[in-house]
């Protein structure tokens, strides 16, 4: 299996992997980020690794953005890892692992000294993940909101 930039040729399992991660998430995002990106990479500051099972599937992805502020970070911009993936059947081989590193690889060939990420406060195997690979936690938070 390999690491490598995603491309438009990998929209249909980007969208299935990225809908197992986020349900409500529309594959329309998926298609406004390839119709607005340059020479074959995403828009400026964004960046989607994929991990090739070699038989045109893909088993995982991470997407990474830059953002001016991240909770807990001190420099900016900081890289952010904004979806992270890898399918249940190969999990616990270290592929999550390599896609973190390509996106620290990513972040410091920018130039760039913090990566940072976030979980659900009930995402259990996240925060263990994350902490397992040097994360450290710095907030928990809980968002409200209200109908009017």
């Amino acid at each position: 299996m390999k690491i490598r930039p995603v491309t438009r040729a990998d929209r249909d399992e980007w969208v299935r992997m990225r809908t197992t991660l986020y349900p409500d998430s529309p594959p329309e995002e998926i298609d406004e980020w390839l119709d607005n990106s340059e020479h074959g990479t995403l828009l400026v500051g964004v960046a989607v690794f994929v991990i090739d099972r070699g038989d045109g599937r893909l088993t995982g992805f991470i997407e990474i953005s830059l953002r001016s502020y991240a909770e807990g970070c001190v420099t900016t911009p900081v890289a952010f890892i904004e979806g992270w993936y890898v399918d249940p059947d190969v999990r616990g081989q270290g592929l999550g692992a390599q896609l973190v590193r390509t996106a620290e690889d990513w972040a410091r060939g920018r130039g760039l000294r913090e990566i940072a990420s976030d979980t659900t406060i009930d995402n259990d195997v996240s925060l263990r993940a994350h902490l397992a690979l040097g994360f450290d936690e710095v907030v928990r938070q809980i968002c409200f909101r209200k109908s009017l």
